[in-house]
């Protein structure tokens, strides 16, 4: 481990929080520009899901092929590596000429959150010092789930208010980007023993056998929870223009930043319950945000949806947080980051798949009937996963 002066450490695990949030912001950027690349390039409401797919499979397979990459090298060169191709992401839509430029965009910056997902959640935990374990924890998966939500508030409120709405969300997300890479630089490495020539092999879901009773229900719940972030991220700035004719982009980005406020307020609760109770209650607040916001769609209220995405936000925060504790806690440190990594798998298929369906049933039914199939369907399994949990309590050691 490379040695750093006294205080290094506690200086370093908000510092990581701060890079892996800027990385994160980056993959959520166009979620409110979706609309204006709609009326310039001319495609449906399936692409728009299928572009934002792309970046999800992106994450998988980086996960996947190199999901322990960070335990072999260090964490510290998968960060930069990161914050590299979050960069080209953003240099690909900063040129945008069309669909090819916008996928190339949108892989970029899943391979950047899928090295980001593993290797910053787990930088932040080991750089804590003594008795602020805790404290890391909340740290790293609000960094996650707070850069997921300032994209869209920072790209809707300069595509609004600012010139250039298609160009500066990109030229700012930059100037961040440089940033966090020199305070990347200046972090302490964590691996005593980094490889300089690592073997990459597709590895699956790599979940130690002393892991699998914590993984399985977890992982469950964290599918859930991020299907729920997908819909929100993908499809929602759609019906506020379209349904609720509502055409200002601050606000479609302000919609989609309150269900990942307020996930991260649901992140700070938990530690107020505990891991095995936290699960199935997250579990029950999240079907009750869904119940709500299906209302939305059906009676056409903005108000019922940001009430919506409120209490699933708090619902997801709540069973996330819970869901990496249980499996970070649980894995061996050699496999900690293949083991979170795999985690990340789970939820990005989550919010993946789901979201290419109601893209899909929108050809079909339309965006509000697709948007009510959809949630109906997640409650059912929201709802199984919270009478599981409730019936099977997590153990966590």
């Amino acid at each position: 481990m490379t040695e750093r002066v006294p205080g290094s450490r506690r200086l370093g695990y908000p510092v990581a929080a701060g890079v892996f949030a800027v990385g994160m912001a980056g993959t959520t950027l166009p979620t409110p520009l979706y609309g204006l690349y709609r009326a310039q390039l001319g495609f449906s409401e399936l692409i728009v899901t299928v572009v934002f797919a792309v970046y999800a499979l992106g994450v998988i397979a980086v996960l996947l092929l190199a999901g322990d990459l960070s335990d072999q090298v260090g964490r510290r060169p998968v960060l930069l590596a990161a914050l590299g191709l979050s960069a080209a992401s953003a240099l690909c839509f900063l040129f945008e000429g069309g669909l090819p430029l916008l996928f190339a965009g949108r892989l970029l910056s899943g391979f950047a959150a899928g090295l980001l997902s593993g290797a910053a959640t787990v930088t932040v935990l080991e750089l804590a010092p003594p008795g602020h374990e805790a404290r890391a924890g909340l740290a790293a998966t609000a960094a996650n789930m707070g850069g997921l939500g300032c994209g869209p508030l920072l790209a809707g409120l300069l595509a609004q208010y600012a010139p250039w709405p298609l160009r500066l969300p990109f030229l700012v997300h930059l100037a961040l980007v440089a940033v966090a890479s020199v305070l990347t630089w200046l972090l302490p490495e964590t691996v005593a023993h980094p490889k300089r020539r690592p073997r990459l092999k597709p590895q699956g879901l790599v979940v130690p056998p002393e892991v699998r009773g914590v993984f399985a229900p977890s992982a469950l719940a964290a599918f859930a929870g991020f299907a729920l972030l997908g819909l929100f991220t993908a499809v929602t700035p759609s019906f506020v223009a379209q349904t609720l004719n509502v055409h200002n982009l601050a606000v479609s980005g302000a919609v989609v930043f309150s269900v990942f406020l307020a996930s991260t307020i649901g992140q700070s609760l938990m530690g107020r319950l505990g891991v095995s109770r936290a699960l199935p209650i997250g579990c029950l607040v999240l079907v009750a945000g869904l119940v709500l916001v299906g209302t939305s769609l059906a009676v056409e209220s903005l108000a019922l949806l940001v009430v919506g995405a409120v209490l699933g936000g708090l619902g997801q925060g709540l069973a996330f947080r819970a869901a990496m504790t249980a499996v970070s806690g649980a894995a061996p440190p050699e496999h900690r980051g293949g083991t979170v990594s795999a985690l990340f798998v789970v939820a990005y298929t989550g919010i993946s798949l789901p979201v290419v369906g109601v893209g899909a049933l929108t050809l079909g039914l339309g965006l509000k009937d697709a948007g009510l199939t959809f949630t109906a369907c997640v409650v059912v399994l929201v709802a199984c996963a919270a009478v599981y949990l409730l019936r099977r309590p997590l153990v966590v050691s």
